[in-house]
């Protein structure tokens, strides 16, 4: 394969409270290309074994340079968690054992159907392990091996509504870092976007939905200095749900699994020290994106997090010019970013 690595811009603070390398666990969305075909693939960059779940369309790499990969066709019904006979089973109702037998051959005869006939549409999903920020560059391998093998991304289809997500590692767990870091993404959520040149499938389905503008307005005022349990609290009045371009859920599920649990029963967030940034593309279709590029782009609200005057002063501007449309703070924020975004 070519050799092919851009620069990787180093975040403000590299490394955890324990003195080691942050990590960034890393989903890959893309369609054409099998499970197995994927999970080959990975086993092929980075070593490994594949191994498949009793469903054709998940399987794990195990014993990777960095740790075990999951892939898998990201639909539940073509998951085996649980399948109806599971259900009748436990249920105490008097079904006999051939009866079962039955409904569980029926029901993995329907799951695998549905993962053949979704496999065009319904994405095949890479969920990396935690890998160190500084090796994210080698992932350009595997990115020019899912192009290799025919790949297709969010660009290649009017109904493919890929992502990738990035799930940084935190450098501090403290409620100071936490909310800079919100305030950080909210002022630079609009110039992301235009970097980005989200497509246009993925901004009408929710899942990358933008924060309210009267939740903005909220945390950058001077005198909102909550603590752990307030900004949680907070932030859920306002965005009760785990669609957002950046979601807080599984951090504050990790922070305070206690507050959370008080707000909602969702089993879907998963208690993680990461952010969960949603908002790139899987541009498969373009032979210069990499994932580097994207780790570089979120290394700058990490960096405004981290100026502490320069945040003050653009969350202040922010509030002066909240009613302006949005080309005209781009166009500020683009002065504010002429030498913070550089390496």
């Amino acid at each position: 394969m070519t050799e092919k690595k851009e620069n990787i811009l180093t975040p403000p603070i590299d490394r955890n409270t324990a003195g080691k390398i942050r990590c960034v666990g890393i989903e890959i969305e893309f369609a054409e290309v099998s499970s197995k075909q994927a999970a080959e693939l990975i086993q092929i960059c980075f070593g490994g074994n594949v191994e498949a779940s009793n469903s054709s369309f998940v399987f794990s790499v195990s014993d990777t340079r960095w740790g075990d990969f999951r892939v898998e066709l990201d639909t539940r019904f073509a998951h085996p968690e649980r399948d109806f006979g599971d259900v009748l089973e436990d249920s105490g109702l008097p079904v006999s054992d051939e009866g079962l037998r039955e409904v569980h051959k029926v029901d993995a005869q329907v799951r695998e159907w549905i993962g053949k006939a979704s496999s065009s549409v319904v994405p095949t999903e890479i969920v990396s392990p935690p890998i160190p920020w500084n090796e994210l560059g080698d992932l350009d391998e595997l990115i020019e091996g899912l192009r290799a093998r025919g790949a297709k991304g969010t660009d290649d289809s009017p109904v493919y509504g890929f992502g990738v997500h990035l799930n940084p590692e935190v450098a501090s767990e403290s409620v100071d870092h936490v909310l800079s870091i919100l305030r950080a993404y909210i002022l630079l959520s609009d110039w992301l976007r235009e970097q980005i040149q989200v497509n246009a499938t993925r901004r009408i389905l929710p899942h990358i939905d933008p924060f309210p503008k009267k939740y903005a307005v909220m945390i950058l005022a001077r005198d909102y200095a909550p603590d752990l349990e307030t900004l949680i609290t907070d932030y859920f009045s306002m965005n009760p749900t785990r669609n957002r371009e950046l979601d807080m859920l599984p951090l504050f599920k990790h922070l305070a699994p206690d507050t959370l649990a008080d707000l909602t029963t969702d089993e879907r967030i998963k208690a993680r020290p990461t952010l969960h940034y949603r908002l790139p593309d899987t541009r498969l279709s373009d032979p210069d994106w990499t994932i580097s590029q994207e780790w570089n782009r979120w290394v700058v609200v990490e960096r405004l997090a981290s100026d502490k005057e320069k945040l003050r002063r653009l969350s202040d501007r922010y509030l002066e010019t909240a009613d302006n449309p949005v080309s005209a703070w781009l166009k500020e924020v683009s002065v504010w970013l002429e030498n913070l975004a550089s390496p």
